[in-house]
Parts: structure tokens; C-alpha cells; sequence
């Protein structure tokens, strides 16, 4: 099988997307960003980590010797560290001119930035408990490319191990990695939640990553008998899983106590949308500003936080526009982030990705 999976990066940019609206919800008062859907939109997250572990999984079936192993895990950093080290380094600038401006305007200080944090955040340990580390900190979002890069570890070496000679085991044994992961966070913390980041984040990305894995196999077992299905029975189930996804996040507040319950239905949409047969398929895959926010995605989520703030700053703290006004500033901020991503996902993703040339040499 060759797939590019088109609809579910589309959707990846969708979902990074209203992590930002997420965001934002905190700094506004309107309906349009304070309900009860964008206020569980966090959830998302565990798709990226489903969806990761899903193409991962595509991507490398097999890494057969300590030199394939070694250029999985660099490709995957130069994919992911660039950005993250350059927004570290900027959040740091920022926090220089918060100090220098905390007796001239209000500031914000909920965030732990601290020179621990700070390297726990250099070295992508920042989704693992460490002592005196009660806060998510810096660019806070970056404790899920820590837990992404750990997981891209315990997949790398699990499938050394298993390529030669128990290749026909793997998804077993990264079902038991995922089942395992989420056995931990319940005898650490005695809950069935998921919903952690700085502290068990990283067994809560490694839950998603393996369940997308598993994903991956299933997708591929039943390809050939499913593809054959018509259209129409395949936009029923875009349909449904689209309805279960809304009903399951509006009921977020509740059902996240029970965080495995997410991670089944994104293993159930990404399965069906993975064919991109139905309907809905079709219409998503046809405007470019889709597959734009699929393809910038890691940049929106990335920088989103930063310009949300410097929004917050200035209209509300600076300008003293009220609340309310992010039912139009939500659009602005949004547009800010998008072409913001746009360029950052060309000159800093693009330029630092491992390519084929760089192979070469």
C-alpha cells in the first residue's frame, strides 16, 4: 500500500486548530469560544498521538539493524527539535521582557518557568515527574513533543527487537505496551484519566502512539476486504464516528475520567477515515486551506500559545478591550497563527528536515 492520507492530516490541522480556540477560551468571554466543546478540545491531543503512532507505524514496519534505528530517531528529531528549541529560546527572551515590565503592566506568571524547567524542556524530559516540577512551563504545549519523542524511542528500539525474527508478534506486544502504559498511570495515580502533561504526559503519549500502532495493523488486515465496500456505507460511518467524536468532547468534562474511552473512538476514526472513501472524505479533500492546516499543523500548535498571549497583552491588558471581544479577535489572533505557521513550517520544518539529500551525504 502506498497512502498519503490526506483527510487525516486534514484533520490533524482541524484538531490543532481548535487546540488553539482552546486556548484562547481562557482569555475570552463569548460563546463562540466558551462552551462546552472547545472547552474539552484539549482531548485532541490524544489524537495526535494516535494518529502519530499510526503513521509511524506505516511509515517504519520494520528497522532491522542499530543504523536504521539511529536514522529513524534522527529524522524524527530534526522534524520536531528545530521548532521546539527556537520557541524554547524565545519563550526565554520573553520572560526576560516580562521581568523587565512586571511593574509597568499586569503579568501573567501562572506558568513554572524556572531554570529546572527550562532544561527539563532543552532535553524533552518535560513530560516525565520530576521533583519540585508542579506546572506546566515555557512553551507549555511542548510536553507532548517530549512524550512524542519518547514514544518514537520505545517504538524504534521495540521494533529492532522484534523485526527479525517476531515480526508477526509486534502488534500484540505494542498492544501490551499501550494497555501497560495506561496500567501504570493507574497504579500511580488510582484514575482512569488521561489528561495529564507535565507530570505522566509521557505514558499518556505512549498510550496513544502504540494504540495508533495497533491501528495501523487492523487498517492493514482488513484493507483489501474493506476497500471493496461502497461509498455510501463508508460516508455512514464518517458520519457516525464524526457524531460520536462531537457527543464524546461536549461530554468531555465527564467522559475524561475515563481517558481510554478517547483513545478508542480516535483509534475507530482514524481506521475509517484511513480509506477516504466516504463523502465527507471527498469535501474535506478538496479546499487547500485544509490541507494548508493539515500540512502547517505542527507550527499552529507549536507557536499558538505565544501569539495568543501577545493578543491577550495587547487588546485586553494594553488596549483594555473587554473579554467579549474575542468573538471577532479570535478570527485575527487565528489568521496571526495560521500565516505565522505558514512560514515558520517553510523556513524552519522545511529547511531542517532531514531530506533525501541529507541521506545522500
Amino acid at each position: 500500500m502506498k497512502h498519503r492520507f490526506t483527510v487525516l492530516d486534514i484533520f490533524r490541522g482541524i484538531f490543532a486548530s481548535l487546540v488553539v480556540f482552546y486556548h484562547m477560551s481562557a482569555f475570552s468571554d463569548t460563546p463562540i469560544l466558551n462552551n462546552s466543546f472547545i472547552y474539552n478540545a484539549d482531548v485532541f491531543v490524544d489524537f495526535f498521538f494516535v494518529l502519530s503512532g499510526f503513521v509511524v507505524c506505516y511509515s517504519y514496519q520494520s528497522i532491522e539493524t542499530l543504523s536504521d534505528l539511529k536514522l529513524f530517531v534522527k529524522k524524527r528529531l530534526y522534524r520536531l527539535y528545530p521548532l521546539h528549541i527556537i520557541l524554547l529560546l524565545i519563550f526565554l527572551i520573553v520572560e526576560g521582557i516580562k521581568i523587565g515590565m512586571q511593574n509597568h503592566i499586569q503579568i501573567n506568571n501562572s506558568l513554572e518557568n524556572t531554570p529546572a524547567t527550562f532544561f527539563s524542556s532543552l532535553l524533552l524530559l518535560n513530560s516525565i515527574k520530576m521533583p519540585g516540577i508542579n506546572n506546566l512551563s515555557w512553551n507549555m504545549v511542548s510536553w507532548s513533543i517530549s512524550a512524542e519523542v519518547i514514544s518514537y524511542l520505545v517504538f524504534g528500539i521495540t521494533c529492532l527487537l522484534l523485526s527479525k525474527k517476531y515480526t508477526k508478534i509486534k502488534p500484540f506486544v505494542y498492544l501490551i505496551i499501550a494497555l501497560l502504559s495506561l496500567l501504570i498511570i493507574f497504579t500511580i495515580t488510582g484514575a482512569t484519566k488521561l489528561n495529564y502533561t507535565f507530570d505522566y504526559g509521557f505514558l499518556r503519549g505512549l498510550t496513544g502512539f502504540f494504540i495508533g500502532t495497533v491501528c495501523f495493523y487492523t487498517f492493514n488486515l482488513i484493507y483489501s476486504e474493506l476497500s471493496q465496500i461502497r461509498k455510501s456505507v463508508f460516508t455512514i460511518l464518517e458520519i457516525f464516528i464524526l457524531s460520536l467524536v462531537l457527543v464524546a468532547v461536549v461530554n468531555g468534562e465527564t467522559l475524561k475520567s475515563f481517558g481510554y474511552i478517547f483513545e478508542i473512538i480516535f483509534f475507530v476514526a482514524i481506521l475509517i477515515f484511513a480509506f477516504e472513501k466516504g463523502f465527507i472524505s471527498q469535501i474535506l479533500n478538496k479546499p487547500t486551506l485544509l490541507k494548508n492546516l493539515g500540512k502547517y499543523s505542527y507550527s499552529i500548535y507549536m507557536i499558538h500559545t505565544l501569539f495568543i498571549s501577545v493578543f491577550n497583552v495587547f487588546f485586553i491588558r494594553l488596549l483594555k478591550l473587554p473579554n467579549t471581544a474575542y468573538s471577532y479577535l479570535f478570527l485575527l489572533n487565528f489568521l496571526v497563527v495560521y500565516l505565522v505557521a505558514s512560514f515558520t513550517y517553510q523556513h524552519i520544518e522545511m529547511r531542517f528536515n532531514y531530506n533525501k539529500k541529507k541521506l545522500k551525504s
